[in-house]
């Protein structure tokens, strides 16, 4: 799926920042999205989704605590599943007190019903920033909007309809809104968005969950979409941006409050203006890391493919990608993986 001519491996001329994400653990942070891939590929179309989500965050766990870092989860596992957490305010990595101190936002399985049906676009992701880079968003859902690199500055503002979004975003490149692809998530919620983007003539490409990687769509030609819009959970918004921030690409958040107790969950975690509009910087800062593996087959990565050697050993490859913002380097990563 990724060809060579995306791959750059020019590690010796990134940029010594000073940045506490030094090289290594750069190169690294791909060991931990492979570890909860391969964990989780093992139970693709297995109807289980708290099994799959289980195994991908124990893998997760272990595979941090390989890392010279001293590392805090401050985006983790969803409450709303109820699922195994690598919670918010643990500490993972490998040298406690010692090592460089690291913000972790993770989803070590984005797309929990994706996988246990083998649906495509489930992901293994996170992001990783020096202390107090990454908003600490409360499990509660965010109006997003998403265009890819290359556009002026400002030419999405989620305080505008979707209709002066799509227009504003033709017109920078150049065409009419009914030639503009937008990615939304097939949710019920949004049946009056996609018939508002339908009655421009846009193509609306709906998603059934996943949508991280419905974000990152924007930053790749080969999908062909310009823009992503609706709403979804708040701390996959952070995933994305931080994505964005490695590759180019604007982004607008707004969280969305149901109730009395989501508002109480935000002011727990120093949120105070409930209308803001976060812009990329607002959610992921200074440098910092994306990394992802894929599970099943995807738009942006292929999925984990298992195969027995003659010798009689199960290999699982992996395709990954790994970002950084301070470099904007993106490096495609294959791996192989003996099991067993």
């Amino acid at each position: 799926m990724n060809t060579p001519d995306k791959t750059d491996v020019l590690a010796d001329k990134e940029p010594k920042s000073g940045s506490a994400l030094d090289r290594v653990l750069v190169l690294e942070m791909v060991r931990v999205t492979e570890a909860a891939a391969v964990a989780a590929a093992q139970l693709v179309g297995r109807g289980d989704e708290k099994a799959a989500d289980a195994a991908a965050v124990e893998a997760m766990r272990r595979a941090f605590d390989t890392l010279y870092m001293d590392g805090t989860v401050v985006i983790g596992e969803g409450e709303r599943d109820e699922a195994p957490m690598l919670y918010i305010g643990e500490k993972v990595g490998g040298a406690p007190g010692k090592g460089p101190k690291i913000d972790i936002a993770l989803d070590p399985l984005e797309g929990t019903t994706i996988t246990a049906k083998a649906g495509p676009n489930a992901l293994a992701v996170l992001a990783a920033a020096e202390e107090g880079c990454l908003l600490n968003a409360p499990d509660v859902y965010m109006d997003k909007l998403a265009v890819g690199p290359g556009y002026p500055e400002g030419v999405i503002d989620l305080a505008k309809s979707p209709s002066e979004n799509v227009k504003a975003v033709a017109a920078a490149k150049g065409v009419e809104p009914s030639q503009i692809i937008v990615c939304v998530l097939d949710r019920p919620r949004h049946a009056d968005l996609i018939a508002e983007l339908r009655g421009l003539g846009c193509g609306v490409v709906l998603i059934g969950d996943g949508d991280v990687a419905g974000v990152i769509a924007v930053t790749d030609e080969d999908t062909t979409i310009d823009m992503y819009m609706g709403q979804g959970g708040a701390p996959e918004g952070v995933l994305a941006a931080a994505a964005l921030r490695c590759v180019g690409g604007q982004f607008n958040g707004r969280l969305v409050f149901r109730n009395d107790d989501e508002r109480a969950r935000a002011g727990k975690w120093g949120i105070d203006d409930l209308d803001r509009i976060y812009k990329l910087q607002d959610l992921a800062k200074g440098d910092c890391i994306f990394a992802a593996t894929g599970v099943t087959e995807g738009s942006l990565l292929d999925g984990v493919k298992k195969r027995r050697k003659p010798t009689g050993e199960t290999i699982m490859t992996t395709d990954s990608v790994v970002m950084r913002a301070s470099s904007g380097t993106v490096r495609w990563v294959r791996g192989e993986h003996k099991i067993g």
